[in-house]
């Protein structure tokens, strides 16, 4: 199990424990999280589940790809350097405890 630590806008913390292999999107939506809808079910076409990965896991993720650049330029809230749609990460240990923060809005 992955230790996902997600932080919403207001600045309430989560901890989700996850099965290596799914998505932070699929993760959050299962356990009820608000503020991640992933409106497209994980094909990377709709935004909903942008979030924001704390700089000390960017290196530890693969670099997105174009579609996901793609989709980012279409967020609801501001898009930053350290965003990533949840669909697009998939859990391991390597990013166990990773740190993502939810945007105020998806849509």
């Amino acid at each position: 199990m992955v230790d996902v630590i997600l932080i919403d806008a207001s600045g309430l913390s989560r901890t989700l424990q996850v099965p290596e292999g799914q998505s932070l999107m699929q993760a959050a939506v299962s356990a009820g999280v608000r503020g991640i809808v992933g409106e497209c079910g994980g094909s990377a076409m709709c935004a909903t589940c942008h979030v924001y990965v704390d700089e000390s896991f960017a290196d530890q993720l693969p670099a997105p790809l174009d579609t996901e650049l793609e989709m980012l330029e279409c967020t609801a809230s501001e898009r930053l350097p350290n965003s990533r749609l949840g669909c697009q990460i998939k859990l391991s240990a390597a990013l166990d405890g990773l740190v993502v923060r939810l945007p105020e809005r998806q849509q």
